[in-house]
């Protein structure tokens, strides 16, 4: 095999998160991207060391499994992945991936098969996502204006997704109404090579229970292609938050904001934010407890599959007590002094704990979302949750209290190496670890195990349809501690 061959093979199985996996004749193991099981492949060889080689995909035939009707995108946007398999066949697919990424690790400590679960499903698997980033581009080099996802494969290229099928109408329709505004009026986006130009993101969030629709657009500072002094950047913000206004939508409008960012990455930083129309903020009801989600702080992108993955949450804490016992005893049982809920968002686990805790301390790097999570305690009568800003690593050092139990939601990295450590050193009986990334949840248990933290309780919820993530949870318990009492391990029910 030699680098820009093209072969052809059929893929065997996909490796977490879309890496097709098939074998050539003459014995070399193959990897391409975005290929699904059963599907029959044209690949050009880009590396090749020892037996295994990378590919790029240039063809493919649908395989026996491709029976779902796919999102008119599929295959030129690069968000989705499973959208011509039916749900289930996903399912199977990610429970598979897990069961090969952790098994190998927990079996080191624990049966696995004996404490995994299997996957649960979201309760939608189309127009199921609260939240969506878009971005401003064109589809070819100086080409039409274009908005929505970056092509599959590429970092500049950007496909219109007005008929995206993971969001809902309303994320559709101020999609394809900001696409024709700007359009009309000739306004240029931010290219990343040279550094100029205006649009670069359009951020919207809608709340599953409330139909709150947030619209942000993000901008650079650079209103120059015309000559044109500030005040006409507030005319042309004007006639925008007009335009929205006069939309019909299935929920409602609540917000439209207008983020600078002048930042040299394609991330969404927020460098300075403008209301434009109503408030900062929407407001999301789930597990029975209301909730403010600003633009950029961190909430669950699938409020009715958070839903899901909490109440495994809360059976992992409890044991399976009965929630008709809940009532009687919680008053008397409890189970902590203090919880640390770290990586805390909003503060949506912590808010769930707070009647089995005297005290629950959130931490979360995301100044905004840290706002958030204490205005949401207040609005939910909550008075034991204290929320800290900063990173982990540090504002460990800092809480004089000492946790009885520690929650853990890292993002998708997981935790720092040294932050970690530190959770060790307090030799809590049990933990909970919530993840969005197998492969770094797999690389903390590998820490964490030896340590001392066995696995006793694995499942998954699927988060994220039609795509190749999952959420994973992990019941932790120190070898050696005491056994609570299950009646101890008492938690009062909301909703969930």
């Amino acid at each position: 095999m030699k680098k820009g061959e093209v072969i052809t093979g059929k893929i065997e199985y996909i490796d977490f998160p879309n890496k097709g996996i098939f074998f050539s004749e003459d014995g070399f193991k193959v990897e391409v991207k975005n290929a699904l099981p059963g599907q029959t492949v044209k690949v050009r060889i880009a590396k090749k060391r020892n037996k295994t080689a990378k590919g790029t995909l240039l063809e493919s035939i649908p395989s026996d499994i491709e029976t779902a009707t796919a999102c008119e995108h599929f295959g030129i946007c690069g968000g989705c992945l499973y959208s011509s398999v039916p749900y289930e066949k996903q399912l199977e697919i990610k429970r598979e991936q897990i069961i090969k990424l952790l098994k190998p690790v927990v079996d080191e400590v624990a049966d696995f098969d004996d404490i995994f679960e299997g996957i649960i499903g979201s309760p939608q698997y189309s127009d199921y996502r609260n939240k969506m980033e878009f971005s401003f581009g064109d589809m070819v080099k100086d080409g039409p204006l274009t908005l929505g996802m970056h092509k599959r494969g590429s970092f500049y290229d950007v496909v219109t997704t007005s008929e995206c099928n993971i969001c809902d109408a309303d994320f559709r329709t101020v999609l394809r109404a900001t696409l024709d505004f700007f359009t009309e009026r000739n306004v240029p986006y931010y290219h990343k090579m040279n550094h100029e130009g205006y649009l670069r993101h359009l951020l919207v969030r809608k709340a599953k229970a409330t139909g709150e629709i947030l619209v942000d657009l993000v901008t650079t500072t650079q209103y120059s292609w015309k000559n044109e002094d500030e005040a006409n950047d507030d005319k042309l913000m004007r006639d925008y938050t007009d335009m929205l206004s006069a939309l019909k939508y299935e929920g409602e409008l609540t917000s439209v904001l207008h983020t600078k960012n002048d930042s040299l990455s394609d991330a969404v930083v927020n460098e300075g934010t403008d209301v434009l129309l109503g408030r900062d903020y929407i407001n999301e009801e789930i597990c029975g407890l209301k909730f403010k989600i600003t633009a950029f702080s961190f909430f669950q992108t699938n409020s009715k599959g958070a839903e899901v993955l909490y109440e495994k949450a809360r059976e992992f804490i409890l044991g399976g007590k009965a929630e008709k016992d809940v009532d009687a005893a919680v008053s008397s049982k409890m189970l902590a002094d203090t919880v640390y809920d770290l990586y805390s968002g909003t503060g949506t686990i912590a808010q769930i704990l707070s009647p089995v805790a005297k005290k629950v301390i959130g931490v979360e790097i995301v100044d905004e979302a840290v706002v958030a999570a204490r205005e949401n305690a207040a609005e939910n009568g909550i008075e034991n949750c204290e929320f800290l800003s900063g990173d982990v690593l540090k504002v460990l050092d800092e809480i004089k209290e000492k946790p009885d139990y520690i929650v853990l939601d890292p993002p998708r990295d997981g935790i720092h190496p040294k932050a970690i450590r530190k959770i060790i050193d307090y030799g809590v009986d049990s933990m909970l670890y919530i993840s969005c990334k197998p492969t770094s949840l797999a690389r903390d248990l590998a820490i964490l195990q030896p340590a001392g933290y066995i696995p006793r309780r694995i499942a998954c919820v699927d988060m994220f349809p039609q795509t190749g993530n999952c959420e994973s949870c992990v019941l932790l318990e120190r070898v050696g501690s005491r056994k609570a009492d299950s009646s101890a391990n008492i938690f009062r029910p909301n909703k969930c």
